[in-house]
C-alpha cells in the first residue's frame, strides 16, 4: 500500500480524464491535457514534444517529478502530490522581443488564480516567484524550443513545515489556504492564464495595450522597492527597482543611473528594505 497512489489520502491524485472533460473543448486553447506519476523534467518533456511538432496548449502534468529544474539549472524536488508540478506549451505569434513578457504574464494568471481560490495574498517577485509575504510559494520556468515556448511551475500545495525544500519556502497548507484541492486549482490558473494570453496575443505582445503591464504592477513585490540585484561574476547591483520595460525586463535606478536588466543578466533580485 506505501506505494499506492491513494496511500496519502491527503494528497489524493489528479483524474487526466476529468481534467480533459474540463479544459479540452471547441474554442478552448488547451489541447491535450496529460497525467503521469513521474517524469524527470515536465518542462525537458515538453520540449522535447514541442520539437516534434505537438500544438499550442498541450499540458503536462506530474505527479512527481524527479529532476525539476528552476531558473540557471538550480534543482528541486517534493513529495508525490504535494504541489502542482506542470508546464505547458505554446506557439506565440507575437514579435520575439515582446515574449519576454510570458513568464510574467504567467506569474499574474497565477497569482490571481491562487488568490481567487486559495484566499491568500501573493505577491510577484521579478521575473518568475510567487510569493506570500517574503516566502516563495511556487517557481515558474519558461524556456525557448525553437520557435515554441514552455513554461512550467511548481506550486506548492500540501507541504509540510519539514518537506520544505528551504527555510524561504511555504505552501497553501501551511498558510491555511481556503483551497487546497489541486483539481481547481490547476483548473483555474490555466483558464486564467488563457483569458490574459488572448488579450496579449490580440495585442501583438503590447504589454499595455493588453492591460499586462498594469497587471503586473499591482501585484509586484519587487518594483518600488529597494533591491540588491546579484550578477554573474559575483557582481551585484543595488538601487530601487523602478519598473519593467515594454520586453519584460526590470528597470533598477542605482547612484543615479537606469540600469535594464534581463532574466537571465540576473543571478537573484532580493529586496533589503
Amino acid at each position: 500500500m506505501a506505494d499506492s497512489r491513494y496511500s496519502d489520502l491527503d494528497r489524493p491524485p489528479l483524474s487526466e480524464a476529468a481534467l480533459n472533460r474540463a479544459l479540452v473543448h471547441p474554442g478552448s486553447m488547451w489541447t491535450a491535457v496529460t497525467v503521469v506519476d513521474s517524469t524527470g523534467s515536465t518542462n525537458a518533456d515538453l520540449a522535447r514534444a514541442a520539437r516534434e511538432g505537438a500544438p499550442e496548449g498541450t499540458v503536462l502534468v506530474a505527479e512527481a517529478q524527479e529532476a525539476g529544474r528552476g531558473r540557471l539549472g538550480r534543482t528541486w524536488s517534493a513529495p508525490a502530490r504535494s504541489g502542482l508540478t506542470f508546464s505547458i506549451l505554446l506557439r506565440p505569434e507575437v514579435p520575439p522581443l515582446a515574449q519576454g513578457w510570458l513568464p510574467l504574464l504567467y506569474g499574474v494568471a497565477a497569482a490571481s488564480a491562487v488568490r481567487r481560490l486559495a484566499e491568500v495574498e501573493v505577491g510577484l517577485k521579478w521575473p518568475n516567484d510567487l510569493l506570500i509575504g517574503e516566502r516563495k510559494l511556487a517557481g515558474v520556468l519558461a524556456e525557448r524550443v525553437e520557435d515554441a515556448v514552455v513554461i512550467g511551475m511548481g506550486l506548492n500545495v500540501t507541504l509540510r513545515p519539514d518537506e520544505l525544500p528551504t527555510e524561504t519556502a511555504t505552501s497553501l497548507g501551511i498558510e491555511q489556504a481556503a483551497c487546497l484541492d489541486r483539481d481547481p486549482l490547476l483548473r483555474a490558473v490555466l483558464r486564467e492564464f488563457e483569458s490574459h494570453y488572448r488579450d496579449w496575443t490580440e495585442a501583438k505582445g503590447d504589454a499595455d495595450a493588453a492591460g499586462l503591464r498594469a497587471a503586473y504592477l499591482a501585484v509586484s513585490a519587487t518594483v518600488g522597492r529597494d533591491v540588491r540585484v546579484e550578477l554573474p561574476a559575483q557582481q551585484a547591483l543595488t538601487g530601487r527597482a523602478t519598473g519593467v520595460d515594454g520586453a519584460g525586463h526590470l528597470q533598477v535606478e542605482s547612484a543615479g543611473e537606469r540600469y535594464t536588466l534581463s532574466a537571465g543578466d540576473v543571478v537573484h533580485v532580493r529586496a533589503v528594505d
